[in-house]
């Protein structure tokens, strides 16, 4: 994908305004959390995670683990809330990139 810098901070200037969609708790990175992550990018191309603090794992290590398993780039993190991207073929210009 590779975003460059200015397209980083745009999104990350849209996300501040997302409220989290997604919890991830000590359950952990299952199949059908991989499954939500999957649709809610299709749907929105920018969403925020929150790890519960009962999460095994590091939050980085954790939003690249999300990352590699979605086809997304981690757009940021900030103690337990994670910022995914994804470009979406079937709903462009959602919330992504487009207004550069």
């Amino acid at each position: 994908m590779g975003l460059n810098s200015k397209e980083r901070a745009h999104l990350r200037g849209l996300a501040n305004e997302l409220p989290v969609i997604i919890q991830v708790g000590k359950g952990g990175i299952t199949d059908n959390l991989v499954t939500q992550i999957e649709e809610a990018l299709e749907a929105r191309e920018l969403i925020k995670i929150r790890l519960l603090q009962n999460v095994d794992g590091e939050p980085k290590e954790l939003a690249k683990t999300l990352a590699n398993l979605t086809s997304a780039e981690v757009i940021q993190t900030i103690g337990n809330v994670v910022v995914l991207y994804r470009h979406s073929e079937g709903n462009p210009n959602k919330g992504g990139i487009a207004d550069l």
